[in-house]
């Protein structure tokens, strides 16, 4: 025997739990049965899990799971062609009925423009969800920006940001929009910076910054970022630069610094002292701070190509 649950009608703060304690598959499905659902789930969004949403621009795809990743959904936004169209389920998102059908691993949405279709599904999701986004800049420049620009204006937040200069069509434009807002991103990771007209500016810090080729982050950059890991490739530091990212730390410098690794051909054993030491005596000290409270180890070596290895964790 069966009957229809008036789902609705239990009291809010039930309802929200029911709600939270759905599947992220289970939910998106669910608001898709009326638009009274919809709202409600919408209103719930306070008291929703929290999810992480990877972008993939390339391919459309948008990636939500939990924060430990074992509960995850997928969803494909694809051409519409009109041909498969006439038996499929169709739903409503951000005020478009699209055609939609169950995959392996989420669903796939058809769109007579499947570019905007990406953005409507993520309006829609941050509807829905307390969200992070990870993304990558991938070869699909305009599509990566245009989504970049839009979640910045929205002012979401970001487990994972990746920027490849030399991949972007409007350098300017685009950093001069995220270097505003960086205090939002957790993670990021910048590539290639080929211009040399253009060098990034940052007026925030995102918690976390690792970049791959870091010859125009300079020493004035370093002291005042204010990052809790800072990871430098290719770094244009020089030993007097060591020595002064050192005594400015110790004078209380970089109070949010956990973690601090780079890599530079111009920190050489035969050049000036580093605290008053040769670099072969660095190597593994234990210093501290003026007051004492804290004191990182210093590891140094060499990486494969022969490029100098400082590692600086805090205790």
């Amino acid at each position: 025997m069966s009957f229809l649950f008036p789902l609705l009608r239990l009291p809010g703060v039930v309802l929200f739990k029911v709600f939270k304690s759905l599947s992220i598959g289970e939910k998106i499905k669910l608001s898709f049965c009326s638009k009274k659902v919809s709202i409600q789930i919408n209103i719930a969004r306070f008291y929703s899990q929290k999810v992480v949403i990877d972008l993939d621009c390339l391919s459309y795809k948008i990636r939500v799971h939990s924060e430990n990743t074992k509960d995850a959904f997928e969803i494909f936004n694809c051409s519409n062609s009109g041909t498969i169209n006439n038996h499929m389920p169709q739903y409503r998102i951000e005020g478009r009925t699209v055609p939609v059908y169950s995959s392996i691993k989420g669903m796939i949405t058809l769109w007579k423009n499947h570019r905007k279709g990406f953005l409507y599904v993520i309006r829609y999701l941050l509807k829905m969800f307390r969200c992070k986004f990870s993304i990558n800049n991938d070869y699909n420049s305009d599509m990566y920006e245009k989504t970049i620009s839009e979640l910045f204006d929205l002012q979401v937040e970001f487990k994972k940001l990746t920027i490849d200069f030399e991949e972007l069509k409007n350098q300017y434009l685009l950093w001069n929009q995220i270097s505003t807002n960086l205090e939002l991103v957790e993670d990021l990771r910048i590539f290639s910076v080929v211009n040399p007209d253009f060098t990034p500016v940052f007026t925030s810090w995102p918690q976390n910054i690792n970049i791959s080729s870091a010859d125009w982050f300079t020493l004035e950059y370093l002291l005042a970022c204010t990052c809790t890991t800072i990871q430098l490739w290719n770094a244009p530091l020089r030993n007097k630069d060591l020595d002064m990212i050192l005594k400015n730390w110790q004078a209380g410098g970089f109070p949010n610094l956990k973690y601090l690794k780079f890599y530079s051909q111009r920190i050489k054993e035969n050049e000036s002292t580093i605290l008053g030491m040769k670099l072969r005596e660095l190597a593994g000290m234990v210093i501290r701070t003026d007051d004492g409270s804290k004191k990182p180890t210093i590891n140094t070596g060499y990486c494969r190509i022969l490029k100098l290895h400082v590692e600086m964790r805090i205790l």
